[in-house]
């Protein structure tokens, strides 16, 4: 897995698997461009990628604004003259019973986890035509099977993984392939972002613990996942279990995942 000097560009790079994909393909050679609303951390990471050798540089950017995220691209292109590969990461959870979610919740939860990585793919395809590079957009394996109390988050990547399946057949003959990404249960701050999408560093994380994968051993198999250009991957052990069972038993999935509900 070489990408020497190839331009690696990450939204949501400030913290979880971002941050760890981009120290990934720092040490596999890249150039990367990370890209966040927390300037601060990004400033942590870049002298972290430094500091051990690697090429990086940062972005401050809302995604969710589209003025912000076409200049963005921009200003990456301009200054170092290519796009191979851009990574649609940046995403949150919104959570709740369905009766108590209101309609502003949904439309956060679009608004960044489908919207803003669509117009990242946007913005990014006309750069990577010209490098047969690389698009990949991170979902869920929450895409496949029912989530109690969180609907809105299990929709958003249900639709990340159509979008997927749809840009993988209009690139296709392009040279430019579509990886869509769908992790288990990783070491991530994703449980600390409330649904208004403010992050809180003392909230605790529901998730167990013990199905729990280390960001870095994450990001060593999603960039494998990209450096082969596979069109999915759902990775951990019970995220795969959850995409075969959603997929071959939808009402296996629904009881299991509705005795979990009501622990």
């Amino acid at each position: 897995m070489d990408f020497s000097q190839q331009v690696i560009w990450i939204t949501g790079a400030s913290s979880g698997l971002g941050r760890a994909m981009a120290k990934e393909f720092a040490a596999r050679g890249g150039r990367v461009v990370v890209t966040a609303r927390r300037e601060s951390l990004l400033k942590q990471l870049v002298e972290e990628i430094r500091a051990g050798g690697g090429q990086a540089d940062l972005e401050v950017c809302d995604v969710t604004d589209q003025e912000q995220l076409r200049r963005s691209m921009e200003r990456i292109v301009i200054s170092r003259g290519r796009l191979d590969v851009a990574v649609a990461n940046a995403g949150f959870g919104v959570s709740g019973r369905f009766e108590q979610l209101t309609a502003a919740d949904w439309e956060r939860q679009m608004a960044l986890n489908v919207t803003a990585l669509a117009m990242t793919a946007r913005y990014a395809l006309p750069h990577l035509r010209r490098r047969s590079g690389r698009l990949v957009l991170i979902g869920s394996a929450s895409a496949f099977v029912p989530m109690p109390n969180a609907a809105p988050y299990a929709a958003s990547k249900a639709a990340v993984h159509s979008i997927g399946e749809s840009l993988q057949v209009e690139l296709a003959g392009t040279g430019v392939s579509c990886t869509t990404i769908h992790p288990g249960f990783v070491d991530s701050n994703i449980a600390r972002v409330d649904r208004e999408g403010v992050f809180h560093a003392d909230a605790s994380d529901p998730r167990p613990a013990r199905l729990m994968w280390p960001t870095d051993k994450a990001a060593r198999v999603m960039v494998r996942a990209v450096w082969k250009r596979r069109k999915v991957c759902v990775f951990t052990g019970h995220g795969r279990l959850a995409y075969w069972i959603g997929r071959l038993c939808p009402p296996l999935a629904r009881q299991v995942m509705g005795k979990m509900a009501t622990r």
